[in-house]
């Protein structure tokens, strides 16, 4: 028999991580002394040390080990088989991380977008012909309102837009839909956020797939804020020229 501090050692753990696997059931002593409360292991718990420790270094969470530590074959590859999933979520979340900040530093850019799944949406909107993006700042109603335009880069001549009409307009109905969302930093400027936004949406080889929404919103305090948001899916392959984007009617 061993005390604590020698199944410790022996093991390459430490006490305070054998007195947490007793606290919580997963490895108890062989016997407590009750006049002194030193703890006594032997054999059989020297090995369902080592069993533990083997699964924590397959992933397993304490709880998943307290689960199947005693538990039949099928068990415990039921539990690597969700831990291994887990582990394949974090590190796609991981890589898709790196990536994000990897193309912030080749490419630096005024905007932080981020993927958002977003609801249907009803509208009632005045369409109108641009032909220049200066011109749209006149046109367009004091906040709060939203601008749509069905663009996917800077335009090479005039382009379709709708502003969003208190009274009557147009209906426009926006199914639900994954976008990317930023806010338009104040020192920015819409036209040179919405470009970035564009290249950003280009080089992770996503495709414009509606019009992009420009909301001005205001706080209580009178302060405007603007958020791009664009609809997108994930870029046709080469071979395919078509087109899906949501347009006014």
């Amino acid at each position: 028999m061993w005390r604590i501090g020698e199944l410790a050692r022996m093991a390459g753990v430490t006490e305070r991580t054998l007195r947490h696997y007793d606290k919580i059931g997963l490895l108890v002593p062989a016997t407590v002394d009750r006049a002194t409360g030193y703890r006594w292991y032997g054999v059989s718990e020297l090995a369902r040390l080592e069993r533990i420790r083997g699964l924590r270094h397959l992933g397993l969470s304490l709880r998943q080990i307290t689960d199947v530590v005693d538990a039949p074959d099928t068990h415990l590859r039921q539990a690597l088989a969700d831990t291994v999933a887990d582990l394949w979520r974090d590190i796609a979340a991981k890589t898709a991380t790196v990536a994000a900040a990897e193309d912030r530093l080749a490419a630096p850019t005024s905007v932080l977008p981020q993927l958002a799944s977003v609801g249907a949406r009803r509208l009632h909107v005045r369409h109108l012909r641009i032909a220049h993006p200066s011109a749209l700042a006149a046109l367009c109603p004091p906040p709060p309102t939203t601008l749509l335009t069905w663009l996917d880069g800077r335009p090479t001549g005039d382009f379709v837009a709708a502003v969003t009409a208190d009274g009557g307009g147009d209906r426009l109905d926006l199914p639900a839909r994954t976008v990317v969302r930023t806010v338009v930093p104040p020192a920015t400027g819409v036209v040179r956020a919405g470009l970035d936004l564009f290249d950003w949406l280009h080089r992770r080889g996503l495709t414009v797939a509606g019009p992009t929404l420009e909301e001005h919103l205001v706080d209580a305090d009178h302060a405007v804020a603007t958020i791009l948001e664009i609809p997108v899916r994930p870029a046709s392959p080469p071979t395919r020229h078509h087109t899906d984007r949501t347009r006014p009617h």
